[in-house]
């Protein structure tokens, strides 16, 4: 056993709610010792930066209830059970603003939260972008709008726009655009 793992002695559940579960685990430290672990089981999600031929990213704003404010964001949504994350990331995109994309680059997943929920966020670069027609879901209130990839990345390091999700999937395809741009 490495030297770092944690053996899973039991597992209770202490909530079950539509979204998510929340599981209190015994679990074996490496040293022998037991410890408890609180752990919310999450379905998942992914997310999509949809750059438009001129290196705007398609945005929405919406209401973030745990923290009471307005949060600028790439269009993401929760996975349903099997799906594939680019179907997640391709309806998600269509739903919350409109656009469909004929190329879609993988950069990568996110754990949001490791220290106890098992979220994970597939993160996608759509490009190739045309119009079809949104459609949020019924509880979901949100305006859609551009920002240059640029201007995004500069509040990414001016931390003004503080969702992971989109942090992460701005630096990467910022990163990834200039390293194709540079012929790397």
């Amino acid at each position: 056993m490495d030297t770092l793992t944690e053996k899973t002695l039991s597992q209770t559940t202490a909530f079950q709610g539509r979204l998510l579960r929340l599981r209190v685990d015994e679990v074996r430290l490496p040293d022998g010792s037991t410890a408890g672990r609180e752990v919310v089981e999450h379905p998942g999600g992914v997310a999509v930066l949809a750059l438009t031929d001129t290196e705007e990213v398609l945005l929405v704003r919406q209401f973030r209830y745990p923290y009471g404010e307005i949060l600028t964001e790439i269009p993401a949504g929760k996975r349903e059970a099997g799906e594939e994350p680019l179907v997640t990331g391709m309806r998600e995109l269509a739903e919350e603003t409109g656009y469909r994309a004929d190329n879609y680059t993988f950069l990568g997943t996110l754990y949001p939260t490791p220290g106890y929920c098992d979220e994970v966020i597939y993160l996608y670069m759509a490009t190739d972008l045309h119009l079809v027609d949104a459609h949020p879901d019924e509880d979901e209130f949100l305006e859609v709008g551009r920002m240059p990839l640029a201007q995004l990345v500069d509040l990414v390091l001016d931390n003004r726009i503080p969702d992971a999700k989109t942090q992460t999937a701005a630096l990467k395809a910022w990163c990834l655009l200039k390293k194709r741009k540079d012929g790397n």
